[in-house]
């Protein structure tokens, strides 16, 4: 399987892929009328679009949805590579069906996502579940529909492609909500952080044309949507591979001239995070002032062995600025404690570091080995305890600033988006302010996609609690 080289993308007169539309074929189209789909999501943002877009293949198929994997007649499974623990997740998962399978011939079963685009993986899984109908890779979920076919007359499908192809444009979504939705603008990514299997299972870095997406949004703005998130891998990367003078910054600038009434974009690459992009931030009030920032260390040492490009004090002076052009900024960020080689002092400058910027959110891991990547193979890999130890003193100093941060929001006035009704409380709500807070809160007959105001009466680490204004 290819694996592509620790090398910036080269700039030359012609773009190494091309933009084609899909169209389902008639003969698929309701070829599974009345039967039923189970669809199992793991990992970040990017995997959770990539399965609505499944869910529109499986439903213009003739399929139904099923909450219920025992009962459904297709399970599919789009896997995550960024840690080990979503491996075991689905090979959990697998085990599963196997045995369900056993017990129910006629069950049909496909794997998909990132997984899929690890050799070592793909060769598992071909020996010990043969019985799967398809393995597919990240770069052709369109085939999906023909693979599933043509399973049933051959048995198991595997395609996946080791090199990127052409991005392909107008496949279905099924919208998880009607008032948010998620706008892929770039896909894989050229940056090559050592521990990252990013680069090698969603390839390298390929941007839409800022046509198909600002026709995408408008056409979520003619729909009634109130939030767009413009995603990608590396989002502020966006256009360096079109060889063309149109940045991210553009972009951003070209959707929130649109109108949409709440912009977010994740996640965002310290390297190019450009002071054109801070103000726009300072600009439009309809970007949200909620940026997500990884920092994975605050060692300069270690930050150039994981290969990020930037040093503890570059990233300070961002922050700095951003906070500066944005006074209600609500900063996050990923934090990786126990990376191979980290010492006690390494990680004492992380802990200095969130004392600095105190993030308003932050992901928090201990290192995870993936296969093929640099830091694989690095001297003095930590031992499980110490990443432990580390990663639980990170959580107590990231939980504290949580907590102050919404202390300072008591009595205020948020703009929030009603997302959904409490199951156990009448006229209870909850949703998400401007700065990505999650705040649960009283009201009367509220509609579930509108911004309302919401007065502030209480904090805790991880949400607010207030009633509608």
């Amino acid at each position: 399987m290819h694996k592509p080289d620790f090398k910036e993308a080269k700039t030359t007169d012609k773009r190494p892929y091309e933009t084609k539309k899909f169209s389902l074929e008639d003969a698929y189209k309701n070829y599974f009328s009345g039967k039923t789909y189970f669809l199992k999501t793991y990992g970040c943002q990017m995997n959770e679009h990539d399965s609505e877009v499944i869910e529109a293949l499986l439903e213009e198929m003739g399929f139904q949805k099923e909450e219920d994997y025992e009962k459904a007649d297709l399970i599919v499974l789009n896997t995550c590579s960024i840690r080990e623990n979503a491996h075991n997740k689905a090979f959990g998962m697998l085990g599963r069906c196997k045995h369900l399978k056993e017990k129910r011939p006629d069950l049909m079963l496909g794997l998909c996502g990132c997984m899929s685009q690890e050799e070592v993986v793909v060769e598992e899984v071909c020996k010990h579940y043969p019985f799967l109908n398809f393995v597919v890779g990240t770069h052709n979920f369109y085939q999906i529909p023909e693979l599933l076919v043509k399973s049933l007359q051959e048995g198991l499908q595997v395609e996946v492609f080791s090199r990127e192809k052409d991005l392909i444009e107008d496949l279905p979504t099924e919208r998880k909500t009607s008032y948010k939705a998620y706008v892929n603008i770039i896909y894989g990514c050229d940056k090559f952080c050592t521990y990252c299997i990013v680069p090698y299972t969603r390839g390298r870095q390929r941007s839409r044309t800022k046509d198909a997406i600002l026709e995408e949004v408008k056409q979520l703005l003619e729909d009634g949507y109130q939030e767009v998130t413009l995603l990608g891998q590396n989002v502020n990367a966006y256009g360096k591979d079109l060889y063309q003078d149109y940045s991210f910054g553009e972009l951003l600038e070209d959707v929130a001239a649109l109108g949409v009434p709440r912009i977010r974009f994740v996640t965002s690459h310290p390297w190019d995070f450009t002071d054109h992009m801070i103000d726009l931030l300072a600009k439009y009030p309809n970007i949200m002032p909620s940026i997500h920032l990884p920092v994975q260390s605050g060692s300069n040492r270690i930050l150039k062995l994981m290969g990020r490009r930037y040093t503890k004090e570059m990233y300070l002076e961002l922050v700095q600025k951003l906070k500066a052009k944005i006074p209600n900024l609500a900063l996050s960020t990923d934090v990786i404690v126990g990376f191979p080689g980290e010492s006690e002092e390494d990680f004492e400058e992380t802990l200095a570091l969130v004392d600095i910027c105190q993030f308003d959110n932050a992901f928090t891991f201990m290192y995870s080995k993936r296969v093929g990547t640099p830091a694989e193979k690095l001297p003095q890999q930590i031992e499980e305890s110490v990443k432990e130890e580390r990663l639980q003193r990170l959580n107590e100093r990231v939980n504290h600033f949580f907590l102050e941060n919404n202390k300072k929001l008591v009595g205020t006035t948020q703009k929030v988006l009603v997302e959904g009704a409490s199951l156990k409380q009448k006229d209870a709500y909850f949703g998400y302010t401007e700065t990505n807070k999650l705040v649960n809160f009283s009201g009367k007959d509220l509609a579930i996609g509108q911004i309302v105001p919401v007065i502030i009466e209480d904090a805790k680490t991880w949400s607010l609690d207030g009633r509608a204004n």
